[in-house]
């Protein structure tokens, strides 16, 4: 059974591999949420997530003849690096098995610890039947990333420097995926301090072990769809969730929209880069899922940065158009000289920056003689948009 003296002989054996990442007063989020929140910053730890702390453990108590045939490992990401550099550490063989979808980011990421990838699978749980198989026919430990013992009370860890940290604190919001790292948190906290309130936070597109804690017993969902691919599992761990019944107090879910206005939130406001799963617990303050907390001092365990930038560049030019600071247009105009000008010129005039535009003139639905223009501009907000659409309304560039 995992306890607090398994995680407290972890923090000894991963002190010298894990990075002790920052516990930051958030003033701004502590202004938004009402609470006095403090953000304990897992996304700058090394492979980027928690996850090496639970990997570098279990690793670390192998046998002399496990570490000699090697480990094998099925993961997103953040667990496969987290597993290839404990590997790398020991001097011992990795194979990592991802879902063909995971972003090349991490795959490459794993790749430069050492280890081997093998894609396989539309989802995690696909992957890790096939790593399962694997390891049994390759005769190679397999490293769960979170139904284990040895790797939970690792990442339980992060509770012991959080209350290191700051002993007072009244409430720890944690990220929830398969439930490995609020298990072994909710189990250090509650030994420390029961009064201390343990909140998981899920994604909406991956509803297994929440709907499974609120009914109190294990359900699947039959798939998942959410960009905290961090935490997209589809399957219940039965031993996660008994560790949960018994500790957590909680549990809530947000959804992607909330999820990437976190993630755009923490870049802006924070300067921090955080991926969707390790955002979700700044998602539930910001939109306040947690109002009762207000008041309160409130951790928030931000718990990976590995981020797919193609991803996060969708998050930014979609919350640019939502804060009304990017706006398009199109408008169809005389195909001639000066026209394009005279439209510029006004839209100068309103203070709008273009930074793109597009000219069509063969669109079947185009009169002979007219040209489609769309203008992409930066703008100041709501109300300097509804600006512009008055003014070309006014001028008869816009119908309504």
């Amino acid at each position: 059974m995992l306890d607090i003296n398994k995680i407290n002989e972890a923090a000894i054996r991963i002190k010298d591999v894990v990075v002790d990442t920052p516990f930051s007063y958030a003033p701004h989020l502590s202004e938004i949420s009402g609470c006095e929140v403090f953000l304990k910053k897992e996304n700058l730890q090394i492979t980027g997530a928690f996850k090496i702390r639970g990997a570098y453990n279990k690793i670390s108590l192998l046998s002399q003849e496990q570490k000699a045939c090697g480990v094998v490992a099925a993961s997103a990401g953040n667990h496969a690096q987290g597993v290839a550099l404990s590997a790398s550490k020991f001097g011992i063989k990795a194979v990592i098995v991802m879902p063909e979808s995971t972003p090349l980011t991490k795959v490459n990421g794993v790749k430069h610890y050492g280890a081997e990838v093998i894609l396989a699978g539309s989802n995690y749980d696909e992957a890790y039947a096939y790593a399962r198989t694997y390891g049994e026919k390759n005769s190679l430990t397999f490293v769960h990333p979170f139904e284990d013992d040895d790797v939970m009370a690792g990442q339980g860890t992060v509770a012991l420097d959080i209350l290191n940290a700051c002993a007072d604190i009244d409430a720890v919001i944690i990220p929830v995926g398969g439930g490995g790292l609020i298990s072994g948190m909710a189990c250090a906290i509650k030994s420390i301090n029961p009064k201390i309130e343990v909140i998981g936070v899920s994604a909406l597109g991956a509803p297994a072990l929440k709907n499974s804690f609120d009914l109190k017993k294990a359900v699947d969902s039959l798939s998942v769809r959410t960009i905290a691919d961090g935490i997209a599992v589809r399957d219940t761990s039965e031993i996660t969730l008994g560790y949960m019944l018994g500790s957590v107090d909680r549990f809530i879910s947000v959804d992607d929209e909330e999820i990437a206005s976190a993630i755009l939130f923490l870049l802006e406001r924070q300067k921090l880069v955080v991926e969707g799963a390790g955002a979700v617990g700044v998602a539930a303050l910001l939109h306040n899922k947690l109002e009762d907390l207000k008041g309160k001092k409130v951790a928030v365990v931000l718990s990976g940065g590995n981020v797919d930038v193609t991803l996060l560049s969708v998050i930014i030019e979609k919350g640019l158009l939502k804060s009304g600071r990017k706006m398009k247009v199109t408008v169809t105009l005389i195909d001639k000289p000066g026209s394009l000008m005279r439209l510029t010129e006004i839209l100068k005039d309103l203070n709008a920056n273009i930074v793109h535009i597009s000219y069509d003139r063969t669109s079947i639905s185009l009169d002979y003689g007219d040209a489609n223009v769309t203008i992409h501009m930066e703008t100041k907000g709501e109300e300097h948009q509804q600006e512009i659409r008055d003014t070309l309304k006014k001028e008869g560039y816009l119908r309504c």
